[in-house]
């Protein structure tokens, strides 16, 4: 028997108010070892521009590791009064995929710890599947619940439109590495209990080289609003993304909202290949970070960055759109999204801010 939805559970979108956004940051122990001079400034130029629209949450190692990088946020402009530090030790630094995915209740929001095990086995990960429950230790969610879910899932792998429908991809979600007892029925009823989910709507194309999270959501289609879906185009033939993109773009044309009628697609420009060496990078728009006011737009110097800005800009009126140089974070695999994990209001123990797009 299918698990019932959850009921009063409820996903929310991530445009919807944020109580802040956790970065966490990299270390000479971690596969950034080689590369932290030109990566930890990238991290700091996130966390300035985050702070900017809201608070942000940094998860150090220990002390002296925040005292090594704390310079290079004085540097970048961050607002002290919007920046928070938490303790944890990390094998990485995706608060995306080992950050808790939190859910609203009546009573408030639950932050639901799902298990994560290095997208499949690939890479060592107990330490940040420990980052949660260390958070929670040290009263970083405040009142807020924090629910462990033995079920293996990571946050690039869902996307929300608020409202009861996820967009997921099967290349993930049903790689035998996460849950290889679960098929899409079972996974569609883990959804619809913890995450209250009423509709999942799967795409079977879409990959970028360089990728090693096996198609997460997240680097090919967004939610930009719940009739809204912005997408990640390849207009070259020559290209060897071309068709799987091309089919992916078929299978988004053909999604129907709630109400039945066809979604409002937004295709991003397609950058020109950029390589480490011989390997390609997982360049995209798709990653951008949505902020209370804001959309943070992953920039790969060049001349599709302020196309893909312009439409941006039409998805999320009133919202600025900001840019940030991401190729130096392309060389591990994933962008500015995957970096990030934002907590809805009420989910962090820290003074709540006003959203001015919400207010």
């Amino acid at each position: 028997m299918a698990e019932p939805r959850t009921q009063h559970r409820r996903l929310p979108a991530e445009w919807e108010p944020h109580a802040g956004i956790q970065l966490t940051w990299p270390h000479d122990a971690s596969d950034w070892a080689d590369t932290l001079d030109v990566v930890e400034p990238v991290f700091a130029r996130l966390a300035a521009l985050i702070s900017q629209y809201q608070p942000v949450l940094i998860v150090a190692r220990d002390p002296d590791h925040i005292e090594s990088f704390s310079g290079l946020l004085v540097e970048a402009g961050i607002r002290s009064d919007r920046l928070w530090f938490a303790l944890a030790p990390s094998d990485d630094t995706w608060a995306r995929d080992h950050g808790p995915i939190t859910v609203l209740e009546p009573d408030g929001p639950r932050l639901l710890d799902f298990t994560f095990n290095g997208w499949g086995g690939k890479y060592a990960a107990d330490s940040d599947n420990a980052i949660t429950r260390a958070l929670a230790a040290q009263g970083v969610f405040g009142a807020a619940p924090v629910e462990s879910v033995p079920m293996v899932l990571e946050g690039g792998s869902i996307e929300s439109d608020g409202a009861g429908t996820l967009l997921v991809t099967r290349s993930c979600l049903l790689h035998p590495g996460r849950n290889p007892d679960l098929d899409a029925n079972a996974i569609e009823a883990e959804f619809r209990r913890h995450l209250g989910a009423e509709r999942v709507l799967w795409l079977e194309h879409g990959r970028l080289e360089g990728d090693d999270t096996d198609g997460h959501i997240d680097t090919l289609a967004r939610f930009c609003g719940p009739d809204t879906i912005a997408y990640q185009q390849c207009d070259d033939p020559a290209d060897p993304h071309y068709a799987e993109l091309a089919a992916m773009e078929r299978e988004l044309a053909a999604l129907r909202q709630p109400s039945g009628e066809p979604y409002h697609l937004v295709p991003l420009p397609w950058p020109r290949p950029l390589l480490d060496g011989e390997q390609r990078l997982p360049a995209t728009y798709a990653n951008f970070v949505i902020l209370n006011g804001a959309v943070i737009l992953p920039a790969h110097g060049d001349a599709a960055d302020d196309i893909a800005r312009e439409r941006l800009a039409g998805a999320f009126p009133g919202r600025d759109i900001v840019t940030l140089d991401a190729r130096p974070v392309l060389r591990q695999g994933g962008s500015l999204h995957c970096l990030t994990m934002q907590y809805p209001r009420g989910a962090l123990g820290i003074p709540e801010e006003e959203d001015p797009l919400h207010a």
